[in-house]
């Protein structure tokens, strides 16, 4: 039988994606948020307990100081457009609106790092090539985004995008992340060098090395015993950078340091106004920007969309794998229209917009974990000796409810006042930099790349064991090696007038990784370093299927159809088992209890 004309396949192809069940079906996803949405919303809102409570405290201070850091790098960066009040408000109002109308409230928003790169770079453009207002451009690129938000929704983009992500671009954005704290750290020291007499900058570095040095330290209180109390250990751990800070707050005001000079955040203490001199109100004049200049700004909306999709989608993920026993429907689409619509709205009262935290997007289900009475699981484990040993653990689910979420947005949302603004402004930034020291060192600890970094200079005796079909460890050193070259690329990407460009960077690596890599690495071994970020197996297995479904089928599926891949749209069937460390910060692919590929240092 002669096979249909090619060009009549493709429009059998692309016809079927528009079927009632097609990938690209408008309205498919988004149909089935509003109606899981309807489902749980009162049930979300009938749990509450002493444990949610703690758990808004603890992510109020996991995720306002953060974005301190942030705020007093925008200021210097965007030339005083953006400061402290502005990142705090968008984290609180961003933070209320998803804790009220977002299908998962787990999900936690506020400033990033990597959108803080994109702004700096966008402002430097604005100011030294294109002469144009830097907030006018913004609020454009800002509201482009949004209806590219609303786009991707409609059409289903989480079927047809996250679907092919692997853990190799995940754990690049990881690093990626871990190096710009870093480098942010070194920025404010560098500024306090600058600004500072010798004494008050020795000052400082002690400030940002304690800051780091306590957090760090208390970090690891639950591996104290039998020092002190278990509950008290357990509260030390989940406040330890918050008690780091407020401690290093302190130290330069007392004695004979208060005399000694300190660069310290920006607040606007006085009135409800934004930061920049001359600007009164939170509104920008975006009509005003030449008619040109609106459609340039199509491309860093694009790019905004890109970063703020792939962004939030991950970390909506890593809030409601398995581990965390969810149980309620769930969804991305509805999400993702609703960070469109925020995204706009911050740019026309002009503070930066927020998403989803991927550093910190596991911190809160981690503390609403609680054991579940009278249901338990059996594990297996095998000690150092080979043995294997049967043990009993209570099942541990998180509570599914919206008041952490509200209560700890609204509390940041509180900081906009005068007064809490004067606490804020006593912060030095020394302190500051220090907190991104440690969430580097946070985020870097979990990902696997540094634990494959490791076994590079590790004896060959002391190596785990391969996989029988993984010949030697040479090619598993050559992808860590490729993984590293190609995060230090992005980030001096990053340094570049072309910085606003690097999530297309990182973008491209997904088909580099899918089309390219297999013909430089074994499929044994990428299968053993790789793997789906958002379900189980690896592309190998895929084309594995793929070519055993040719060989007994012939090169064309059955009256050229185009069907749908199965994708978990509700949280309980998400298959995505790895990113799910304690710390505060997390990476994608780095669940030392899940992932039995790559064996997780101790640090």
């Amino acid at each position: 039988m002669s096979k249909p004309p090619r060009d009549s396949t493709w429009l059998s192809k692309t016809a079927s994606a528009f079927h009632k069940d097609g990938a690209l079906r408008p309205f498919r996803l988004l149909r089935q948020d509003l109606a899981n949405f309807g489902k749980r919303y009162i049930s979300d809102w009938t749990v509450f307990n002493q444990l949610i409570f703690a758990s808004s405290v603890y992510v109020f201070f996991t995720n306002i100081l953060p974005g301190l850091t942030f705020a007093s790098d925008l200021y210097v960066l965007t030339g005083q457009n953006w400061g402290t009040i502005e990142v705090v408000f968008s984290t609180g109002l961003c933070g209320v609106i998803f804790s009220l109308f977002s299908i998962q409230p787990l999900t936690i928003l506020g400033v990033t790092g990597p959108f803080s790169v994109l702004a700096e770079n966008i402002y430097s453009l604005c100011n030294d090539s294109f002469g144009i207002d830097f907030l006018q451009f913004m609020a454009w690129s800002l509201i482009h985004a949004g209806w590219m938000h609303f786009l991707l929704a409609i059409f289903n983009a989480h079927d047809w995008t996250m679907l092919y992500v692997t853990e190799f671009s995940c754990e690049i954005f990881s690093l990626l992340n871990s190096i710009i704290y870093f480098h942010k750290a070194f920025q404010e020291l560098q500024r306090a060098h600058a600004d500072l007499d010798i004494a008050s900058f020795l000052l400082a570095i002690i400030g940002a090395v304690g800051t780091f040095e306590l957090a760090l330290f208390l970090s690891y209180a639950d591996k104290w015993p039998p020092i002190l109390h278990r509950h008290l250990r357990m509260g030390l751990r989940e406040y330890a950078a918050a008690i780091s800070i407020i401690f290093f707050i302190g130290i330069p005001y007392a004695g004979e340091l208060h005399q000694l000079g300190k660069d310290r955040l920006y607040t606007s203490s006085q009135a409800f106004r934004p930061t920049k001199p001359g600007r009164e109100h939170f509104y920008v004049r975006f009509w005003q920007l030449p008619i040109g200049w609106v459609f340039a700004a199509l491309i860093p909306g694009a790019i905004i969309t890109v970063l703020f999709f792939f962004d939030h989608e991950i970390s909506s993920i890593i809030c409601t794998i398995k581990r965390y026993g969810t149980k309620k429907p769930t969804g991305y689409a509805q999400d993702i229209v609703l960070l469109g619509i925020t995204t706009a709205l911050c740019g026309i009262i002009g503070i930066p917009p927020a998403n989803g935290l991927l550093p910190q997007a596991p911190l809160h289900s981690e503390s609403l974990m609680h054991d579940v009475p009278g249901e338990f699981t059996e594990e297996t484990t095998t000690d150092k000796h080979g043995i294997e040993r049967m043990m009993q653990k209570p099942v541990q689910r998180v509570y599914e409810q919206r008041w952490s979420s509200f209560l700890h947005a609204g509390a940041i949302l509180t900081f906009i006042c005068p007064p809490l603004q004067l606490v804020l402004g006593l912060t030095p930034t020394s302190v500051l930099a220090g907190l991104f020291i440690f969430m580097g060192q946070q985020s870097l600890s979990v990902n696997p790349i540094l634990q494959r970094t490791f076994w590079m200079i590790t004896a060959p005796s002391e190596l785990p064991p391969l996989p029988p079909k993984v010949p030697s460890y040479w090619p598993v050193h050559a992808y860590t090696l490729f993984e590293i070259v190609m995060t230090v690329i992005i980030f001096i990407v990053t340094l570049t007038k072309g910085g606003p460009a690097f999530p297309i960077i990182i973008i491209a690596l997904v088909p580099v990784r899918l089309l390219a890599m297999g013909r430089v690495w074994n499929k044994d071994v990428l299968r053993y370093v790789d793997g789906w970020a958002c379900r189980d197996g690896c592309p190998e297995d895929d084309d594995e299927e793929k070519s055993e479904q040719r060989d007994g089928e012939g090169d064309d599926p059955p009256n050229g159809s185009w069907p749908l891949e199965e994708v978990p749209h509700e949280s309980q069937e998400s298959d995505m088992e790895k990113g799910v460390p304690v710390s505060s910060g997390a990476s994608i692919g780095a669940d030392p209890d899940k992932d039995d590929r790559v064996e997780k240092p101790s640090i």
